[in-house]
């Protein structure tokens, strides 16, 4: 069934209204693209270089294979908790989750199994014991940030900021309604209430919490997700603008004048990690020994310019948002 819903805005309402970046809404669509095996129209690049280490490390027969359902539908509330502030890091979401309430998993778990039809051994375990068992949700989800998300985390959150900055100058030149009314299309502002279309499920304001997060996401879309659980505001995740060029390859304006700063040898690295690579597969795609590249990349992460993020016996490298504006800044 499909229905209207209607949220309701009071003058608090409206004051509370606020925008989030939160690792934890990229999580579930993301992993949800990569069990798919569908090239996707945008996430494709991503997927063809993330998906073989996911299977690699186990993590396609895991705990996140059975909390976020292939196919869609519902995935539990307990696994977005309700950010703090603007840009809460991957460790205090994960603290969030470890702190989630017994009865609040258990009613998320009977909420997926009505939804599945059932639930495995797995999470009749979780259901039956969260305290100790979300520790090991928590472990996977940690294996997982690193491997399929931390090390693209500076591009993504790019993007994720500049949907924000837009939409913030919509609110301010022409006010809130139209910056609600502009987000998705099947959200319409009727000067009182947020109208949502499609919906399988009613959303009134006394179940829905004060206020609203709105989460731009990545991986969230075409449509939206919602996570309505008082007396935490609701949360609204949407598609970010400007997704759609998130892969594509981008030019570096700025490479001769880093090459004086920095040298030759570490400016190449710096180029060469518009995909995050390992030192072995570095110093095949440059030439560099490996020794080299080790030391390169040692001085570049002391510098801020470079992060590194363990996958099972491997490390990758990635630039931070540091070197991402150093390599593609406007020229003078």
């Amino acid at each position: 069934m499909v229905v209207l819903a209607e949220l309701a805005f009071s003058t608090s309402d409206l004051a509370q209204v606020r925008f989030v970046v939160s690792p934890m809404w990229e999580v579930a669509p993301s992993f949800r693209l990569l069990r798919s095996g569908t090239a996707h129209p945008v996430h494709r690049p991503w997927a063809d270089q993330v998906r073989p280490r996911m299977v690699a490390a186990g993590l396609d027969r895991g705990w996140l294979c059975e909390l976020i359902p292939p196919t869609g539908g519902y995935v539990p509330d307990f696994l977005n908790p309700a950010p703090s502030g603007p840009a809460p890091t991957l460790a205090a979401e994960r603290d969030a989750i470890l702190a989630s309430p017994t009865d609040r998993v258990r009613q998320d778990l009977d909420h997926l199994a009505r939804h599945q039809g059932d639930l495995g051994p797995r999470l009749r375990a979780l259901r039956s014991d969260p305290q100790t068992l979300l520790a090991k949700v928590a472990e996977e989800l940690e294996a997982y940030w690193e491997l399929a998300l931390a090390p693209y985390w500076a591009r993504i959150r790019a993007v994720l900021d500049a949907d924000i900055v837009h939409r913030a100058r919509l609110a301010a030149e022409h006010g809130t309604g139209h910056l609600l009314n502009d987000l998705h299309t099947s959200l319409s502002w009727d000067g009182n209430a947020l109208r949502m279309a499609r919906r399988k499920q009613p959303l009134t304001r006394p179940a829905a919490g004060a206020g609203l997060l709105l989460i731009p996401s990545a991986f969230t879309g075409p449509g939206l997700r919602t996570r309505t659980t008082p007396p935490d505001p609701p949360q609204l995740a949407y598609p970010a603008r400007g997704t759609g060029t998130l892969w594509e390859p981008r030019s570096v304006t700025r490479a001769d004048a880093l090459r004086a700063v920095l040298g030759r040898s570490r400016t190449l690295l710096l180029t060469e990690l518009e995909i995050p690579d390992s030192t072995t597969q570095l110093a095949h795609r440059t030439g560099l020994s490996p020794a080299a590249v080790s030391q390169c990349l040692t001085a570049l992460r002391d510098a801020g310019l470079v992060s590194a993020h363990r996958v099972g016996r491997s490390v990758l490298y990635a630039r931070t948002a540091a070197a991402e504006v150093l390599l593609h800044a406007p020229s003078a």
